[in-house]
């Protein structure tokens, strides 16, 4: 069993070596444990950190691409040298890198195919009373599209099992957290949750400059992935209440005109027109929404079957054939994605013979 810890950072040199040193060197049921870095385009020692505390593993990004990015590239490089579980944890030192081995549990026992580190937000001492409140209403939300009940759909701190991560497809520029869950809900997978304490806060986020962003990002991110699986809802709702809005002007109409009111009231058939064809319009919607997720869910199906294929046992990498001289004498692996830290070193292999 090989795990695989990725650790996405962005000018983390202060912090690294605490989340490196906590890292379990052995957790029982896990054969091989491997550290992976992504460097999303970092400008300081963040990468010389990692070499000099051993780190062997690392997928490079010239310039900063993003957590959603981070999360994709991480995943693949996993996936191709032969991860059977990744977790997903932060550069800055939130989480307790030492629950690992809890995380990965109930993969290990076949309880989960997800498991997030739940960070009980409400004992959170640097958490605001209002972003306390966000947190709680926002997984409220994510539970919601979800389908699932989650006491902290926000985390990062999470383990997932390798046929879980065939069957996700991240598709978001902002986060991967919300659309896993609601990807991993409609999926029908097996999430749980495991109760971790956070670390003290070492910097503010990255990811957003203020709460109002992060909330304005992440409700879209979720409507995007609500949309996607459950189209219907959506067009169906705004339909009825197109429906309505039409319904009273012509109404209004119909009962003006029987008690002969002077004034013709044209206005009443032009709202009424308007909000008509906005309900025909959402109707046609759900005929196209519906057909295009039937076609998702084919090709996803295909791509499911492809990460299958690709990322068979006779074509992963040994983890240990990519070492940090290998990185030294290749500068050309300083690439963007998708071309991974495996792909250049394959390319420079196949130039030189």
């Amino acid at each position: 069993m090989r795990l695989f810890v990725q650790v996405p950072c962005l000018n983390e040199e202060a912090t690294l070596p605490l989340v490196l040193e906590s890292i379990p060197k052995e957790i029982p049921g896990i054969d091989e444990i491997h550290v992976l870095i992504i460097d999303d385009g970092s400008s300081d020692r963040t990468v010389e950190v990692a070499r000099e505390l051993g780190v062997e593993h690392f997928v490079f990004h010239t310039r900063n691409m993003g957590l959603a990015r981070s999360f994709r590239d991480g995943v693949d490089y996993a996936l191709q040298h032969g991860a059977d579980i990744v977790v997903n944890t932060d550069g800055d030192n939130q989480y307790p890198q030492d629950r690992i081995a809890d995380l990965v549990q109930p993969i290990l026992t076949n309880d989960a195919d997800i498991v997030i580190g739940d960070r009980q937000t409400k004992t959170i001492a640097h958490f605001s009373p209002f972003k306390k409140i966000m947190q709680t209403i926002g997984s409220k939300v994510v539970n919601f599209a979800a389908e699932t009940d989650l006491p902290d759909a926000a985390s990062g701190f999470r383990a997932y099992s390798r046929e879980a991560l065939y069957r996700l497809n991240v598709v978001t520029e902002f986060s991967y957290c919300m659309e896993t869950i609601i990807q991993a809900g409609h999926k029908r997978m097996r999430i749980a949750s495991v109760p971790v304490t956070t670390n003290p806060k070492t910097r503010e986020s990255r990811l957003f400059k203020n709460i109002f962003e992060h909330m304005g990002r992440s409700g879209g991110a979720i409507m995007r992935s609500y949309i996607m699986f459950k189209p219907h809802v959506v067009f169906l709702g705004l339909a009825a209440l197109f429906s309505l809005g039409a319904a009273i002007p012509f109404v209004r109409f119909l009962v003006l005109s029987i008690l002969n009111v002077a004034g013709d009231h044209i206005q009443s058939l032009i709202f009424g027109a308007a909000m008509l064809t906005g309900a025909l319009l959402s109707l046609a919607l759900i005929v196209i929404s519906d057909m295009l997720r039937t076609n998702r869910t084919l090709v996803e199906d295909q791509l499911e079957r492809s990460k299958a294929w690709q990322y068979a046992p006779e074509r992963q990498v040994d983890p240990n054939a990519v070492t940090l001289d290998d990185a030294v004498r290749h500068p050309s692996m300083m690439v963007s994605p998708p071309t991974s830290l495996t792909r250049a070193v394959r390319q420079n292999d196949d130039q030189a013979s």
